[in-house]
């Protein structure tokens, strides 16, 4: 397989990137027009969220057709167009394929509830009376995970929206139907594929009740989703493309098997416990301050053992389903830049690949919405309807969903000062938050001290640094939960990367070692030292070299 240590992904949510014939959606074509910018910044590919037919219930996560571009955000030649540029300019396209489930408005699904028997084996169906579901398992995004149709009298499984149905992987026909959806992208001259949760693609022979919890446990890492993969990646001939799957509630062992290369399934995982460390009682609908603590465990803990399995990281803070990073982990006011840069320093030096979600190279935020007519998420709108249904206030449910909502990480790409943040013409299909004029890429392309630039110089010492692209990974003990630190070491270098978590000055244990050269840091001013100690201003990010 082939080795992406040392490549930088960007992720494109096309909705909201830019938007060329003024409708208010983004499109294909905006991608094109912002190539030059991407290429400024020095990502090695671009992967594009599903822009394909969709009903658009899930913001395009609900697929209706997964070999046509759905008319709101172009045409095939559109694509084409879009893929010669960036392969001019050296980008390669990853597309997001949605193999959990399908729009309940796919050709597959409409032929299989008129009664046809082939395409009733593509979904899961399990017969039933209106009143007794097959199982207690509960839907992702609320609500039972099982639907009724009166006309079949059964129950189809959807873990998550009610319109998107699960696929029945158990069919060859079906793994045969998604491998020749690959090579016809793959013929379009696509460069990789993320896989949208595809550890939730094998599900149990024997389906019952959860009594511990809601379900997942029985069809999460399945017993035969690594065969499942392994057979996708041979017949589709993607083993040297780049590949990553969205692993939902996984594990460590898992992951390793998922993306150690000896496997031959794919390149890399997307694991997502870190970004719980704000979930009281693990709960994402329950607010709490992030565990900084927790958090250095869990990171810790996640690269070490995946070093020790040969397994390779997906590393990020943020996507199209996060809220914004600063939001969540910084400071959005007075250290806005400084723990913008920070996080960002943080993530790109651990050992993965690193990625970044539009707009985090800019410090962009939380949408900050006063009014629940503003947002656009089901998954928002449903929970919305339950925490005031629990007995929250309007504006209690508000609060939660200002910190949780998916629409956080959707709002439009914020290139400029002028209307609609340079995005459209037309109004948005969501609002632009209000922020300051310097979350915008005008404001700091071309900046030296901006977080844009920063972002571009982490790019350039992944691949100017081997101990950060290809090196090992030993996390330290600072003396003090405030401060994360972390050693990486090739065969001829070490850098001692220190982040502090914090709005306070704190001071940390430093390993031993001269650490007289900074690679990299986010004050201009050298940090105090003495005595194998430094001080840390508030959020201050530095790179040492040995």
């Amino acid at each position: 397989m082939s080795d992406f240590k040392d490549k930088v992904v960007y992720q494109i949510y096309p909705r909201s990137f830019y938007d060329t014939n003024a409708d208010g959606v983004g499109d294909l074509r905006g991608i094109t027009e912002k190539l030059d910018y991407l290429k400024l910044l020095g990502v090695d590919y671009i992967w594009i969220t599903p822009f394909f037919v969709s009903p658009q219930r899930d913001n395009g996560y609900d697929i209706a057709d997964y070999r046509a571009i759905d008319p709101r955000f172009g045409t095939m030649q559109d694509f084409e167009e879009l893929s010669a540029q960036a392969k001019l300019r050296g980008i390669g396209i990853m597309l997001d394929m949605v193999f959990n489930h399908t729009s309940t408005e796919h050709e597959w699904f409409q032929k299989a509830i008129a009664g046809d028997p082939k395409y009733m084996d593509y979904y899961i169906f399990r017969d039933g009376t209106k009143d007794c579901p097959p199982t207690n398992w509960q839907s992702k995004f609320g609500g039972n995970a099982w639907a009724f149709l009166p006309e079949l009298q059964k129950w189809y499984l959807h873990l998550f929206d009610v319109t998107q149905a699960d696929l029945n992987w158990k069919n060859p026909l079906v793994r045969e139907e998604l491998k020749e959806i690959i090579r016809f992208w793959k013929a379009k001259g696509v460069s990789g594929f993320r896989f949208d949760v595809i550890n939730l693609i094998s599900k149990p022979d024997l389906f019952e009740d959860d009594n511990e919890g809601d379900g997942r446990r029985f069809y999460t890492d399945g017993k035969h989703v690594h065969e499942y993969l392994k057979e996708l990646v041979r017949d589709t001939g993607i083993a040297d493309m780049i590949t990553v799957g969205e692993m939902s509630s996984t594990t460590v062992e898992n992951c390793i098997r998922y993306s150690n290369p000896a496997e031959k399934e794919l390149s890399m995982c997307f694991h997502f416990h870190h970004l719980k460390v704000d979930y009281r009682d693990g709960d994402k609908w329950k607010l709490m301050p992030y565990d900084k603590k927790a958090l250095t465990n869990l990171l810790r803990t996640w690269q070490e053992r995946m070093q020790e399995g040969g397994g390779w990281s997906a590393v990020f803070w943020t996507n199209h389903d996060q809220p914004r990073t600063i939001s969540r982990f910084g400071d959005e006011k007075e250290y806005w830049a400084q723990s913008g840069k920070m996080l960002a320093g943080l993530i790109h030096m651990m050992r993965g690949t690193p990625y970044i979600y539009q707009g985090e190279e800019i410090g962009m935020l939380n949408t900050h919405f006063d009014s629940i007519t503003q947002y656009r998420d089901v998954e928002s709108l449903n929970y919305y309807k339950i925490l005031c249904g629990n007995g929250l206030t309007e504006q209690e449910a508000l609060t939660v969903l200002g910190a949780r909502s998916r629409d956080n990480g959707r709002t439009p790409m914020q290139w400029n000062g002028e209307k609609n943040a340079g995005f459209s013409e037309h109004e948005p299909w969501i609002a632009v938050p209000s922020s300051d004029y310097k979350v915008t890429v005008e404001a700091q392309k071309d900046d030296p001290d901006s977080i844009f630039s920063f972002y571009q110089t982490l790019i350039r010492l992944r691949k100017e640094h081997p101990a950060i692209s290809h090196g090992t990974i030993e996390f330290q003990n600072t003396g003090t939960e405030q401060v994360m630190a972390y050693l990486r070491k090739s065969a001829d270098e070490k850098i001692a990367i220190f982040a502090n978590l914090s709005a306070e000055s704190i001071e940390a244990d430093l390993p031993e070692g001269a650490w007289e050269t900074i690679l990299l840091s986010n004050y201009e001013e050298k940090p105090l030292r003495r005595a194998g100690r430094v001080t840390l201003r508030p959020y201050e990010f530095v790179a040492y070299t040995d």
